[in-house]
């Protein structure tokens, strides 16, 4: 069994937006027909994804290295997706969070990135809680199924396989 979170923030403000995209995610995998996959979307604020994942570790008994974290990175290009395993958090607060709470950075991550072309922001705390612009979503859609075809590459080839395909 393999769990798939999708990091964001719950509630109606803050969908469709750059911290949100992990949930939207998760919004296309919910579509395909995946065997042996939970897929999940925590209703804790971003701050507080750990509480939320160690619980559904603990309860579906999921071992670390079987955990996929999806979820939005400043440090990317809009649009790229950047797959890693036993990282740190590079800053992004709710991989802190789940790091502290699995004392434990063994786990895989969906990186997308949400970096304007014009760089990364003055503020990124409050850039990451804004909606996309309208050429933003082109991009946005197209990254969502993209990151939908490489978690069923990784499904059926393994981690190497998708990163050699999907880390360029």
């Amino acid at each position: 069994m393999i769990l798939i979170v999708g990091l964001g923030n719950p509630g109606k403000k803050y969908q469709k937006t750059r911290h949100n995209i992990g949930t939207g995610i998760i919004d296309e995998l919910e579509s395909l027909s995946l065997k042996e996959v939970i897929l999940a979307k925590p209703k804790t604020f971003m701050n507080l994804s750990g509480k939320a994942v160690k619980q559904l570790i603990n309860k579906f008994q999921i071992p670390n290295s079987k955990l996929i974290v999806v979820h939005d990175d400043i440090d990317l290009p809009l649009g790229k997706i950047r797959i890693v395993k036993g990282r740190g958090s590079a800053g992004h607060k709710g991989v802190e969070s789940i790091i502290k709470e699995l004392e434990t950075k063994n786990f895989i991550r969906f990186r997308i990135g949400i970096c304007p072309k014009t760089g990364k922001p003055k503020n990124p705390e409050r850039f990451v809680l804004q909606k996309f612009n309208k050429d933003e979503e082109k991009i946005i859609k197209e990254v969502i199924k993209k990151t939908a075809e490489a978690v069923e590459l990784f499904l059926k080839e393994g981690l190497e396989k998708t990163m050699s395909k999907f880390n360029k």
